[in-house]
């Protein structure tokens, strides 16, 4: 075993000895140096998870939300150095975790906030004007091709996803209820916005990924037969979250 992957090894697990041979910038054994370096990145990958999961700490309680942050630090080391980014793997971690599984939305709930934190540092897109659309005939418009802006999210829920998360930093907006719910993210502006979308709207979003408009609105319907295309089309468009596809 080399020396760089028994640094590695070693790195995130404290049980593990420092790694021989390791000397400071003066030849002497690190030792010291080697625990302090330890304890600091997984300090930063702690804060890291602490500040983009905040609502799933808040549900769990931060001595709760700490040590499976430990535990999950240690089993998931960084693949990306853009450290904002860290955390994909959090929600699958917490529902694998039985003694979590009693929380049974506590993994939506951190796949809604991964999903916001992902939308704010997306690339920006080219969204469309929703007022070109308004001079297509029916025809066209039925056949018109879109894509999502790289910045939009839809998360599908059997929980009501999107209440919890607004109840548990705001008591005010009241209990949610119980019942599934599908969430829209786009980003018009600076900060990213979940919404609710209509039963039927996840469905029309996805379909707009491989089908005209028509026809996605029709794959909707069928799913839900109460299904207003218009409105979920509104919310994208009021949301800069539709770009014509790049062919």
């Amino acid at each position: 075993m080399s020396i760089q992957t028994t640094f590695h090894a070693g790195l995130l697990d404290a049980a593990q000895p420092v790694p021989e041979g390791l000397t400071d910038g003066e030849g002497r054994p690190a030792g010291r140096r080697y625990s302090v370096y330890r304890n600091n990145v997984a300090v930063s990958l702690r804060e890291a998870l602490t500040t983009g999961f905040p609502v799933t700490r808040k549900l769990i309680g931060e001595q709760n939300f700490d040590h499976v942050a430990g535990l999950y630090l240690r089993a998931h080391p960084p693949s990306d150095p853009r450290l904002m980014l860290y955390g994909a793997g959090f929600p699958n971690f917490l529902a694998s975790l039985s003694a979590l599984s009693h929380i049974g939305y506590l993994a939506d709930v951190a796949r809604l906030e991964l999903a916001i934190r992902h939308s704010y540092h997306a690339a920006d897109g080219n969204p469309i004007d929703g007022n070109a659309l308004a001079h297509l005939g029916p025809d066209q418009l039925m056949a018109l091709r879109l894509s999502l802006a790289p910045s939009a999210r839809v998360l599908r829920s059997p929980w009501p996803v999107l209440s919890i998360w607004q109840f548990t930093q705001d008591a005010s907006v009241g209990k949610p209820k119980a019942g599934s719910q599908d969430v829209l993210i786009t980003r018009p502006a600076f900060d990213p916005q979940p919404q609710l979308l209509p039963t039927g709207g996840a469905t029309f979003i996805s379909a707009l990924a491989t089908m005209p408009l028509g026809e996605a609105a029709e794959a909707a319907l069928r799913s839900a037969p109460d299904f207003d295309p218009s409105a979920t089309l509104g919310l994208l468009l009021a949301g800069r979250a539709l770009e014509m596809p790049s062919c």
